[in-house]
């Protein structure tokens, strides 16, 4: 059974395939997204004021389910624990340099309950099942045991309008890292 919280030494590299070049100046879209607090979260320039860094995942591990078969030769699949336990670890500091943190992946909003509760999430994690925020930015997909998921990728908006993107992100732990940097210029 693979060990969820650590990432193994021989991952593939993720390569930039051009997927996100289109974002930076894009508008968040005009939607509300469940999250892990129990209510919907809405996005979009006219709903979040300041700066937000929003994570995008392909999925989360559970303790004792096995991963999909070849998880780990898919280039970027493996991390989504250790990357949302990073921006977990230094979700004070985010918060300091004035950066609202949400994750986002297609799980439904019960697997992604778990998944918080279980690492203790301080910041809220969306649900985008129906695919509205994936579809509205073009975001970079793959396929894997018969599921569409995010490839991963941060996006850090001021006032609902995209500025900076992340991607691709390796290893996954890194990318809180990324972000601090970023907000520190």
């Amino acid at each position: 059974m693979a060990n969820v919280y650590e990432l193994p030494a021989d991952l593939p590299i993720p390569l930039d395939d051009g997927a996100t070049d289109h974002l930076v100046g894009m508008s968040l879209p005009h939607v509300a997204l469940m999250s892990t607090l129990g209510h919907a979260i809405e996005l979009g320039e006219a709903a979040i004021k300041g700066k937000w860094v929003i994570y995008c995942y392909p999925m989360t591990g559970q303790p004792d389910v096995p991963l999909p078969e070849g998880w780990d030769q898919i280039p970027g699949a493996r991390g989504c624990t250790p990357q949302s336990c990073a921006f977990r670890d230094h979700y004070q500091e985010l918060q300091s340099l004035g950066a609202a943190v949400v994750g986002l992946s297609v799980q439904t909003p019960e697997y992604q309950k778990e998944m918080a509760d279980r690492l203790r999430l301080p910041f809220p994690v969306l649900s985008d099942a129906q695919y509205q925020f994936q579809k509205a930015l073009n975001l970079p997909t793959f396929e894997v045991a018969g599921m569409t998921l995010l490839k991963r990728v941060t996006l850090i908006a001021q006032n609902g309008v995209i500025e900076a993107v992340h991607y691709p992100i390796f290893p996954s732990d890194s990318d809180a890292d990324w972000v601090l940097n970023y907000l520190k210029r």
